[in-house]
């Protein structure tokens, strides 16, 4: 597999792979990503920012997830907890991680993770974080298999929504 970032000519098969998600996300019952959101502008917005990526098989894009280490401004507060380093600290994030149905299941997800953090740490950067909704019991699996820790509940800008927050300490 190979981490890459989106060009604009990804754009139609980033938004196939996000509405999949969506509808997995509804077939769930899980009330994310139900709004029209991330959506077209969402993208292309992240890609001007060079904070979209694309994840490819054999060339072919088989998923999409955002990944930065510019200051989330939604981390500024959690309730209920506390970030693992100073809130001041350069940490990186990762978001709206979504894969094709045909790749689910395969490691993806794990793979993503993994090469962000490898990042990170060449870097020099200490920590990564990480959000998700409540009812998405299988990315809370995922992030705590892979060592994150809970560090209590934030809430987005856009909308309020409730998000549980994670945070690992890379090394």
């Amino acid at each position: 597999m190979e981490f890459l970032p989106t060009q604009k000519e990804d754009l139609p098969r980033v938004m196939e792979i996000v509405n999949e998600a969506q509808q997995y996300l509804a077939s769930l019952n899980i009330d994310q990503w139900q709004d029209n959101y991330p959506n077209e502008e969402t993208i292309l917005n992240d890609i001007d920012k060079k904070q979209s990526f694309v994840i490819k098989d054999d060339g072919v894009v088989i998923g999409t997830t955002v990944f930065t280490t510019e200051e989330d401004l939604n981390y500024r507060k959690v309730e209920g907890g506390e970030w693992l380093t100073l809130k001041d600290n350069l940490y990186g994030v990762i978001h709206r991680i979504a894969v094709s149905n045909v790749y689910r299941s395969k490691g993806f997800a794990k793979f993503v993770f993994n090469h962000c953090e490898g990042l990170l740490i060449e870097q020099g950067v200490e920590s990564m974080r990480i959000d998700t909704h409540r009812d998405n019991l299988g990315m809370q699996a995922l992030v705590k298999a892979l060592g994150y820790a809970y560090c209590g509940v934030i809430y987005l800008a856009r909308g309020g929504d409730e998000r549980l927050a994670f945070e690992k300490i890379l090394k």
